[in-house]
């Protein structure tokens, strides 16, 4: 253990602080990199397939930067088709087209599992 004085007591807890939450910021966005692959694979997965290019065009987006990162997941082929199967619609001559939920139960599980290794991540220090 470094000899520290009173004098030099507040920078050296100052400094511990700093280091710390730089970790937990890395880990972080690490876990968030990781979470939004596994989440735009397993939509892939989940996805209703009649030609396989709605699934196919799964995607993410990176935005913002340094501690402001975020991940944008969309279909990137068939946008406006993710509402009507997400929940259904109506049909042309009547009737519903039944739902086939595959974007929220799978982001649902996924947000869940990221928050649980967000706080791992905080307990252990990065």
């Amino acid at each position: 253990m470094a000899d520290i004085t009173i004098d030099n007591l507040a920078a050296e807890i100052t400094l511990a602080v700093k280091e710390y939450t730089e970790d937990v910021t890395d880990a972080i966005i690490q876990e968030a990199d990781q979470a939004s692959q596994r989440l735009v694979k397993e939509i892939r997965a989940k996805s209703p397939r009649r030609t396989g290019e709605y699934a196919k065009g799964w995607t993410r987006k990176k935005t913002g930067r340094g501690d402001e990162v975020r991940y944008v997941i969309y279909n990137r082929k068939k946008p406006w088709l993710a509402h009507l199967l997400e929940f259904g619609h109506a049909k042309r001559g009547g009737g519903r087209v039944s739902e086939r939920p595959h974007i929220r139960p799978t982001a649902d599980r996924e947000i869940a599992t990221f928050q649980e290794r967000v706080r791992a991540i905080i307990r252990n220090g990065g």
